[in-house]
């Protein structure tokens, strides 16, 4: 893309921030946890209402979470576009209903606060006035363009996936509109996968004072067995293996015939994950009295630095300097739908939406300032694909 179309998108991003903010309130007032249909469904009125004449939505049944958006753009360009680009973002936040309360959208201190306003609320603000520049500056987009909002990501996906990874297998490219990491804004270009287990013990209960020797704690082992699984911890090769959650027993006074432990793990690599996994199905009991029982593997995938990541990296990189602004990649511990389309061999590049902290936290916010470089970047990316 030419140095002067990347500006003229900046500069029409800038002139736009007032109506973007405006828009960007809507969404946070309107909350939306996961798993409540009802919210969901308002929400995607509001979207598909403000997206009217700009492009064509329909929903897709997300059982008892709701219903996704597919959102198909209708951009300047060859009337038949050839190949497609999936941007992802997602519709539920963390937040209950009733956080507006104590966490109410406010603009102070160069910031935008409030539920979901960074994760990801401002991303799907951005691609809509991205949309918008590009029809306003009639910029050409070769590729057909569309936006898929999950409603359950916050919970892990489990109604989208496969959806998701359909959509995948007829794009050339992801981009996802997660935040960027840190102040700084860094994309995402490697995330790690996760995974979770639940290891249950089952023992053989016995009055603790009366006929201790014939009870085989099942608590005992879980111990036994938490200091094993906390070794295939490997922070060199950054593999983490948490175990988060114990429980177990039933009263002081009688040796516990159940417990069990929640376990939760990152890895960089699917080797890695190979790996981990024979780790688990090999743990054996040290009490032959008692019996074990492991659920569980990888949820997502994790996303590598592919040649084709590198690839679109560097495309970014290369639009935000034409703008003046210094744009860097990095790698998290935390996961997103982009880990799904990557690990299909698509092209993804994460961490395209807003620049702010506090994902998940009371002071969750983004920064005024960086609204416009943002919304151009996504909208010069969508233009250069």
């Amino acid at each position: 893309m030419e140095t002067d179309v990347i500006r003229r998108l900046l500069a029409a991003a800038r002139v736009a921030r007032d109506g973007q903010v405006a828009l960007l309130r809507e969404m946070v007032e309107c909350e939306s946890p996961s798993e409540s249909a009802a919210c969901i469904g308002r929400f995607n009125d509001l979207f598909a209402a403000r997206v009217a004449g700009l492009a064509k939505v329909r929903t897709v049944a997300a059982g008892r979470y709701g219903r996704h958006l597919l959102v198909e753009l209708a951009l300047p360009g060859p009337k038949r576009k050839k190949g497609q680009v999936l941007v992802l973002g997602h519709s539920d936040t963390v937040w209950p209903v009733g956080t507006l309360k104590s966490m109410p959208w406010r603009a102070e201190k160069g910031r935008l606060w409030g539920p979901g306003v960074l994760d990801m609320k401002g991303g799907l603000a951005q691609l809509v006035f991205a949309a918008r520049i590009l029809r306003e500056l009639d910029v050409p987009v070769a590729k057909k363009v569309v936006l898929q909002i999950n409603c359950d990501e916050e919970i892990g996906s489990p109604a989208s996936r496969e959806l998701t990874e359909r959509m995948a297998r007829a794009s050339d490219a992801a981009l996802v509109l997660e935040p960027g990491t840190g102040l700084a804004g860094r994309l995402k270009t490697a995330r790690k996968g996760i995974g979770r287990y639940c290891l249950s013990v089952r023992g053989v209960a016995s009055h603790s004072g009366v006929d201790f020797a014939a009870g085989a704690s099942a608590v005992v082992e879980l111990a036994r067995q938490v200091d094993v699984i906390a070794g295939f911890t490997d922070l060199r090769r950054g593999v983490t293996v948490n175990v988060g959650v114990v429980r177990g027993g039933t009263r002081s006074n009688i040796v516990a015939p159940e417990a069990s432990a929640e376990i939760d793990i990152r890895v960089p690599r699917l080797k890695d994950f190979a790996q981990l996994e024979k780790k688990f199905r090999r743990l054996q009991p040290r009490e032959e009295r008692c019996v074990l029982a492991l659920e569980g593997g990888l949820n997502r995938p994790p996303m590598e630095r592919t040649a084709g990541v590198a690839k679109l990296a560097k495309l970014a990189i290369g639009l935000a300097g034409a703008m003046g602004v210094a744009v860097e990649e990095s790698s998290t511990g935390g996961g997103s739908d982009g880990n799904l389309t990557a690990a299909l061999g698509v092209p993804t590049l994460d961490g395209l939406g807003s620049v702010g902290e506090g994902a998940h936290a009371p002071h969750e916010s983004i920064l005024v300032e960086r609204i416009a470089d943002r919304t151009a970047l996504l909208a010069g990316l969508l233009a250069s694909l």
